[in-house]
């Protein structure tokens, strides 16, 4: 199946992107205020995002929050592992990849910089930290601070820099169990909240199933923060669980795109446009995964499935290159704008 002829060069003028925008209250609007976000580069209007993948990793470390440091890993060899991956979609017109690795799981905004660097893709690092995987990757202290608390470190990444750099996160990632909130996993999203509040980072987090998802809302909702700041990152489940969970104003992510699953998500995309919520989904593969402690660091799965398999057979079942545009190039703009988006609830 041939890839989807996409022109590395801009696709829309500053003009056209406005036009493109008409109608969405997420960015349309606000476009003359020059919306934007932080690349591991320094900040960037988001109309300069281009085509973007919004869930991707670099580098993955999971020996857990109380090992992981990084001269576990040398730069100059993850940099000849990945960096080969970056050129690839770059070729086929991706200019941004959101890297949604977190703290303590191997976060490493240097070596993204670098990477930025050298293939010439913006790159998106993340403030937060990660209570799936019954927090494995949690630092210590997150089980013991208040919300209030731990949101002050984020909020201080955001104002100052992470790790004594001058780069700072555009967006917050967090991470639930898939079954109801843990008290833990309830104060990391109350924490999120407060963090979204002064500053205006968009929430994602990892999620799953629709439960957590709708818990989630409704803290962030009872905290003052509209379900339009939060990404379901890992939506699962049936079609009325989709409905459900979109007609709140979330974005919903379908970040696990694989060449095994292209069927079942154009099936589910179609789906979702056919009940309006074009304009609130997000691709991804959750894809790239470099292992510390694997020699050469092990499997690396690239970031081309959605270019070459995913928008080919969606355009052959009528979805037209402004909904592609729509999906790839407006939705990330507007769900990265940097900007508080309170709720009325």
């Amino acid at each position: 199946m041939k890839s989807v002829n996409v022109n590395p060069t801009p696709i829309f003028s500053r003009r056209q992107f406005v036009a493109a925008c008409a109608g969405v209250p997420f960015l349309g609007k606000f476009f003359f205020d020059e919306p934007f976000t932080y690349s591991v580069k320094g900040k960037i209007n988001v109309a300069d995002l281009g085509l973007t993948l919004i869930h991707e990793h670099v580098l993955v470390d999971f020996i857990g929050a109380d090992k992981v440091t990084q001269d576990r890993w040398d730069h100059d060899e993850v940099i000849n592992k990945v960096l080969p991956y970056l050129l690839e979609i770059k070729k086929r017109g991706i200019k941004s990849l959101v890297e949604c690795t977190p703290a303590y799981l191997g976060r490493d905004v240097l070596l993204l910089q670098k990477l930025s660097k050298k293939s010439g893709l913006n790159i998106l690092t993340n403030t937060g930290y990660y209570g799936a995987s019954d927090n494995k990757y949690l630092p210590r202290f997150a089980f013991t601070e208040t919300a209030e608390q731990l949101s002050k470190r984020w909020i201080n990444e955001f104002r100052n820099g992470i790790d004594g750099t001058n780069i700072k996160p555009g967006f917050i990632k967090t991470s639930v169990n898939a079954g109801p909130l843990s008290e833990l996993h309830q104060k990391l999203v109350h924490a999120a909240a407060l963090t979204h509040l002064q500053t205006g980072l968009t929430i994602c987090s990892h999620t799953g199933p629709a439960l957590p998802a709708a818990q989630e809302i409704e803290i962030l909702q009872k905290n003052g923060v509209s379900p339009s700041a939060f990404v379901w990152v890992h939506a699962s489940g049936s079609d009325e669980d989709f409905e459900k969970i979109a007609k709140s104003g979330c974005w919903v992510s379908l970040d696990g795109v694989n060449e095994d699953n292209v069927e079942k998500i154009a099936t589910l995309i179609l789906f979702l446009k056919a009940k309006g919520f074009i304009k609130q989904i997000l691709l991804s593969h959750d894809a790239g995964w470099y292992k510390p402690g694997e020699p050469n660091g092990g499997t690396f799965r690239g970031y081309t499935t959605i270019s070459d398999k995913l928008l080919p057979l969606l355009k052959q079942k009528g979805f037209s290159e402004f909904d592609t545009k729509q999906v790839m190039l407006t939705n990330p703009a507007n769900a990265f704008t940097i900007r508080i988006r309170k709720s009325n609830a």
